[in-house]
């Protein structure tokens, strides 16, 4: 199953580092924020990159940029692929970025050989996949795939007040095309870094996921009563203090059954050195491979969260905030994954992520599989986030294999 297609490891490493000069974060890797004038500076580096090929781009009302290459037959559906340019604040420079370079790398590998698929291909830049500036995250393909309330993500507000539609007029991206055509595509294909140590530790080359955990994210409101720092112990009803214990319990629960708890941000009010903080709101992150142990997790969450509540005499409001289920992958292109590695001679592990991607969304609606890239120590939404050229490759060609099975030659 192996292509002959000229796939350049050297050039996708350069665009890579060439990319990372826009945005760039204070100790080596990325800050492109989506709707941001970095990611704007992005889209067009990736925009002129693309139309040296021919490649015809169009973009949706939600900023979702897609380049589309003609096939032989265009009654045929397109073969899409892609990820995201948009970062963490203090993001690496590969998460994301590999797959839509990975992509760009492939329709130059295409040019090179002047190979006519079949289908058409398209290469596809999803909006906000991060949901560091505007929450939740995948918002671009969340819109696509019918998840999202185009109108609702167009009028969502980053922490400053800015409005996502109006950003993302002023940085230029707001397009004219219906995100909703998305969802005629005969395929997608997404190479990310893993984000976990698994397939570095095991010594693969590449990982083929055969699909996604179910996630549930919550917002908790702790109430108690202020009080002066001089008052006496056995009277305060401590927000932050129950907070953190309910937060150790979080943490009690994923070790328990096997999942992911995370406690990513949390506000202190009043915020002040002598005063009991009587108000304490953070968010919860859940996560495991099987739906049925997540609602398990947050059975238990909300009963230990109320038993603390109880005891340490405060109130605790549980909001739920975003969620999407266990989601297999397509057993027909994961399985042309896996030949297309083996071909290659790669060593593959198939393996299933506890991370959202757009892929996930993309997958309830089109048939879809993911690649993983090893990544050292597994570290990423880090600067330090860092991969070799040698990885970078093998899952490009693993794509390209891949993409050229599912589209065909003409």
């Amino acid at each position: 199953m192996a292509s002959n297609l000229p796939v350049d490891g050297e050039r996708l490493w350069s665009s890579i580092m060439e990319l990372a000069k826009i945005g760039p974060g204070i100790a080596g890797g990325s800050n492109r924020q989506t709707l941001t004038d970095a990611d704007g500076e992005g889209r067009h580096l990736l925009r002129r990159w693309c139309e040296e090929l021919g490649l015809a781009m169009s973009v949706d009302r939600v900023g979702n940029m897609v380049f589309t290459r003609p096939g032989a037959d265009a009654t045929l559906p397109p073969v899409a692929f892609g990820s995201h340019l948009d970062t963490q604040p203090t993001g690496g420079r590969f998460d994301g970025v590999l797959g839509v370079l990975a992509g760009l790398e492939v329709m130059r590998a295409l040019a090179d050989a002047g190979t006519v698929t079949r289908a058409p291909l398209m290469l596809i830049n999803w909006t906000n996949e991060e949901g560091a500036r505007f929450s939740p995250p995948m918002m671009g393909s969340g819109v696509a795939m019918g998840l999202f309330e185009e109108a609702e993500v167009l009028a969502k507000t980053d922490p400053a007040g800015a409005v996502f539609g109006a950003e993302l007029r002023r940085i230029g991206w707001a397009g004219e095309a219906d995100p909703a055509a998305l969802q005629q595509l005969g395929a997608y294909f997404e190479l990310h870094i893993e984000q976990g140590p698994l397939l570095e530790t095991e010594g693969a080359d590449v990982g083929i996921v055969t699909g996604a955990s179910a996630q549930a994210w919550f917002e908790v409101t702790v109430t108690g009563a202020e009080a002066h720092a001089g008052n006496g112990m056995g009277l305060r009803r401590d927000a932050l203090v129950a907070a953190s214990q309910m937060i150790v319990a979080i943490e009690g629960i994923a070790h328990e059954l096997g999942g992911n708890g995370t406690v990513g941000r949390v506000s202190v009010s009043p915020d002040s050195r002598n005063v009991v903080p009587g108000r304490v709101w953070f968010t919860v992150d859940l996560r495991h491979a099987r739906a049925t142990a997540l609602a398990e997790m947050e059975r238990q969450v909300r009963v230990r969260i109320g038993a603390i509540a109880g005891a340490r005499r405060v109130s605790a409001g549980i909001v739920p905030f975003w969620s999407f289920p266990e989601t297999p992958f397509d057993a027909t292109l994961v399985g042309r994954l896996g030949e297309a590695a083996k071909a290659r001679g790669y060593r593959f592990l198939e393996m299933p992520t506890g991370i959202g991607h757009d892929a996930v969304y993309v997958a309830r609606r089109v048939p879809t599989a993911m690649i993983f890239c090893p990544c050292h120590g597994g570290l990423s939404h880090n600067e330090a986030e860092s991969i070799t050229p040698a990885w970078a490759e093998a899952g490009c060609k693993v794509l390209a294999d891949a993409v050229l099975a599912t589209a065909g030659v003409a």
